[in-house]
C-alpha cells in the first residue's frame, strides 16, 4: 500500500518538476523577473557570498550541497535564492510546500523521485507534520527513507536508498522549526530587509522586463517607501504603471510614485494604514505599551500570526516598536512619526 502510494506521488512530481534554469531555453528565461545568478541578484551580500564559497566548495568536491534553511520575513527572495543555488549547481530543483505534504508517503515518493545531487526546496518548511517531519531525518542524514510493508502481524519496515540530495527549506518562523529538524541543516542563513539602492536596482530591471520607462530617482523615491522587501516594491511598481498609464505618464518619476502611494495610504516611511493603526493603538490605548501580543492582536482586530509575520518585523526593523519579555513597547521614533502622519 505505502509503495503504491510513493508511484502514484513520485509521478504526480515528476510532472511538476522544475529543471535547473540553466536547462531552460532563452525565450522561458526571460519570463520570469527572478534573477538566475548570484551576480545578478541584489542585496543580501553576506548570505550571497556565503553562498558562493559553499557552492564552489560542493561543485569541487562532486558532492551535493550541504543542507540549506533561508529564514525571514516574507517576500525577501528565499525561493529565488533556492533556485539561484540550483542552477549554480547547475541541478535539477524540485519545489513544493510544507501545507502541501500531509503524509508521509507523499514525502517518501518525492524523496525516492529525486536525482542525485539535485534540490529539493521545500516553503513553508515551519508547517510540514511532525509524522512527515520525522521521514525527514534519516533522508537527510543517511539518504535512505523507512518503508512500511504489509499489514498486522506481517508488518515490517524496509530501508530504501534514494540519491543523494540538497534540503533547501525556507521559513518566516524559524523558532517553529523543531530541535531535531534545525540542527540536520548545515547552512543556516537569515535574510535581512533591503536598503534602497538595492531596491532601487530590483525595480529598474523589474520596469525593463515590463517595459515600464523610470527615472532614477522615480525608483529611489519609490524604494524608500517599499518597506525593504523586493516583493511589496514590484508589487507597488504595478500600482504606480497603473496611475501613470491613467494621467498619461510616459515616465516615472517622483511625482507619480508619491502621488499613488499617497492613494494607496502609504506615508513617507512606507508604512500603511494598518501599521499606524497598531502604533496608533500602543500609543492611545495602552500609553506607548507594553502591551501582549494577544491582547494588541485582539485590539486590533487581526490575527496573532499576521502581526508577529506581516507587520511586526518591519516596525521593529524601523526602530517604531521596542519587544521586551512584557510585551511591545513604542520607542521615541515611533511617537514622532505618527505626530507627523496623523490621519
Amino acid at each position: 500500500m505505502m509503495t503504491a502510494q510513493i508511484d502514484r506521488v513520485s509521478d504526480m512530481f515528476e510532472e511538476e518538476r522544475l529543471t535547473s534554469p540553466s536547462s531552460h531555453s532563452d525565450e522561458q528565461m526571460t519570463t520570469t523577473l527572478r534573477p538566475n545568478t548570484f551576480s545578478d541578484y541584489p542585496g543580501q551580500s553576506q548570505v550571497k557570498e556565503n553562498l558562493k564559497v559553499y557552492v564552489a566548495a560542493a561543485i569541487k568536491r562532486n558532492l551535493p550541497l550541504d543542507h540549506c534553511v533561508f529564514h525571514g520575513p516574507p517576500g525577501l527572495g528565499k525561493t529565488t535564492l533556492a533556485k539561484i543555488v540550483a542552477s549554480e549547481l547547475d541541478v535539477p530543483i524540485y519545489q513544493t510546500s510544507g501545507p502541501s505534504i500531509d503524509k508521509p508517503g507523499d514525502l517518501a515518493g518525492i524523496l525516492t523521485g529525486l536525482e542525485t545531487r539535485s534540490v529539493l526546496f521545500i516553503d513553508e518548511i515551519h508547517r510540514l507534520p511532525i509524522t512527515v517531519e520525522e521521514v525527514l531525518y534519516s533522508a537527510m542524514e543517511d539518504f535512505c527513507v523507512d518503508i512500511i510493508v504489509g499489514q498486522g502481524p506481517s508488518t515490517r519496515t524496509v530501508r530504501m536508498p534514494i540519491q543523494p540530495f540538497t534540503l533547501i527549506g525556507a521559513t518566516t518562523r524559524i523558532a517553529s522549526l523543531s530541535a531535531p529538524l534545525l540542527s540536520r541543516f548545515g547552512i543556516q542563513e537569515h535574510l535581512d530587509f533591503y536598503d534602497d539602492e538595492a531596491l532601487a536596482t530590483i525595480l529598474k530591471r523589474s520596469s525593463e522586463f515590463w517595459d515600464i520607462p523610470i527615472c532614477d530617482e522615480g525608483a529611489l523615491a519609490l524604494a524608500r517607501r517599499s518597506r525593504g522587501t523586493p516583493r511589496v516594491a514590484n508589487r507597488l511598481l504595478r500600482r504606480v504603471r497603473d496611475f501613470a498609464d491613467f494621467d498619461d505618464v510616459k515616465s516615472l518619476g517622483p511625482d507619480i510614485v508619491d502621488k499613488t502611494l499617497r492613494r494607496l495610504d502609504i506615508d513617507s516611511a512606507g508604512l500603511d494604514r494598518m501599521d499606524r493603526k497598531i502604533l496608533t493603538i500602543i500609543r492611545d490605548r495602552y500609553g506607548n505599551g507594553p502591551v501582549g501580543i494577544e491582547t494588541l492582536a485582539a485590539t486590533v482586530g487581526e490575527e496573532r500570526h499576521t502581526i508577529e509575520d506581516v507587520y511586526e518585523p518591519f516596525l521593529t526593523f524601523k526602530g517604531y516598536i521596542i519587544r521586551g519579555p512584557r510585551g511591545r513597547e513604542l520607542s521615541e521614533l515611533a511617537l514622532t512619526h505618527l505626530n507627523d502622519h496623523t490621519d
